[in-house]
């Protein structure tokens, strides 16, 4: 019997699902993207549920390695419950060697559940990319903070990806590895070596043309840390100058992709290796007025979403919906492995398979108490309840994507209105949402 296939797992922090070249996204460099997406197939409408927490990236993180939905992980995601079966934790137990670098936003006790070995860890959500407080491995579990140790003027990425290197060229078992490096670019401070700051600064990005000076109304998240990061109004010079900072962080980290990825050629174990790259969530980067992911537009929940790897169609695409919370089953399949009962995300296989084919009809997004939303195929609605007024936005995505023309208050769209919220409906009875004010319709 053949060996298993190895796991090499990428995730990024704060990547926007079209910041990847070969995906629409012209004015952005990432050659070693677009070979991964050359090489495999790319979910383009890959989405997480959103975020109980402004730190929307650790519940998101907390339903990718559980698999579990929104309100079901344990609180805001900071802990894992033990009952809840984490991917590392299946895969270990199944006979891979395990192995975590970078970010671990889920606390030391599963990291511990999680993984077999680790090198240059970070238990935390966001730092200084240039003096990371990394910690070493404990197959304890213990992680004080008087063994917390820098590499000063080492960018995170270097550090993360040069742990991975380390990990593939000194692979000497007979088992599978599953190997998790989760980088911290390009999540805010946007710094990073100057070469790939000057791919951008001369000649900046185009502003998004959904730009708005500030949002129209408040969402319940106006005045979080991420929506400072800029001043009101939004001017189109100092977003471009974000974006052109944002894009470098991501070319640089898409440059460290590339030197794991040539590692694990010269390995020779290429071939038998199942290749995932995502990203945690989106950004709005002033679309919309906004800076940060603490909304339920497209731009912050829709992330990227590639496989790669033996029995995964090569350069292809899929539409179908799908959600961060499917690789785990995903990957389970994909291995030969049994899916744990606690896992609530669904195989993407049967969609690798055959293009036509959809596991999901309808998508539903929460942030915190203060926004809910559901998008089918065409329609998405979005309801805010904040210190006790309702605002309702209905879109049309087929022919507005940017989500920019409000259609709740259309009499002709009445129908849709309607039915998205009798679907929302079914995100509280089926999935355990504990807010209220947001199922009572008509609403005023």
């Amino acid at each position: 019997m053949s060996r298993k296939p190895n796991i090499l797992f990428f995730f990024t922090d704060d990547q926007r699902f079209d910041t990847i070249h070969a995906l629409n996204c012209p004015e952005i460099q990432t050659p070693n993207l677009d070979r991964l997406v050359e090489s495999g197939t790319t979910f383009t409408n890959g989405y997480i549920m959103g975020g109980t927490s402004g730190a929307v990236c650790m519940p998101s993180r907390a339903m990718l390695m559980t698999g579990r939905t929104l309100f079901h992980i344990q609180e805001q995601g900071q802990d894992i419950a033990q009952e809840h079966t984490m991917l590392g934790e299946h895969l270990r137990a199944s006979g891979y060697h395990t192995h975590g670098i970078g970010k671990w936003h889920n606390g030391p006790a599963s990291y511990v559940r999680s993984f077999t070995s680790g090198n240059r860890i970070f238990f935390g959500g966001m730092s200084d990319h240039w003096a990371v407080p990394l910690s070493p491995f404990d197959p304890e579990g213990t992680y004080p903070n008087d063994r917390i140790f820098h590499e000063d003027k080492v960018h995170s990425s270097d550090l993360f990806s040069g742990a991975a290197v380390e990990f593939i060229e000194n692979y000497r078992e007979d088992r599978p590895f599953f190997a998790y490096v989760a980088f911290t670019a390009p999540h805010d401070p946007r710094d990073t070596h100057p070469k790939f700051h000057e791919l951008y600064r001369m000649n900046l990005p185009s502003v998004p043309e959904n730009l708005l000076p500030e949002h129209p109304f408040d969402n319940g998240a106006l005045q979080i840390r991420d929506e400072k990061l800029a001043p009101w109004p939004r001017t189109p010079g100092v977003i471009r100058t974000h974006l052109a900072d944002y894009y470098a962080m991501i070319s640089h980290a898409d440059s460290c992709i590339g030197r794991v990825i040539d590692a694990l050629k010269a390995s020779g174990q290429y071939e038998n290796t199942i290749v995932v790259f995502a990203g945690d969530n989106g950004l709005a980067l002033g679309r919309h007025g906004l800076m940060g992911k603490q909304n339920l537009y497209d731009h912050s929940v829709h992330v990227p979403l590639v496989f790669s790897g033996p029995g995964i169609p090569k350069g292809e695409r899929r539409d179908a919906y799908a959600y961060l919370l499917d690789i785990f089953p995903t990957l389970c399949d994909l291995t030969g492995l049994h899916t744990p009962d606690s896992v609530e995300g669904m195989s993407l296989v049967p969609v690798l398979q055959d293009a036509g084919a959809s596991v999901r009809d309808v998508m539903h997004f929460a942030y915190t108490h203060y926004q809910r939303a559901v998008q089918d195929d065409r329609w998405k609605l979005i309801e805010y309840h904040v210190e006790g007024k309702r605002t309702t936005q209905l879109f049309d995505r087929q022919v507005d994507p940017l989500e920019m023309k409000n259609l709740a208050d259309d009499p002709s769209c009445a129908g849709h209105l309607a039915c998205l919220r009798k679907e929302l409906k079914t995100w509280k009875d089926d999935l355990g949402d504990p807010a209220e004010g947001f199922y009572e319709a008509p609403f005023d």
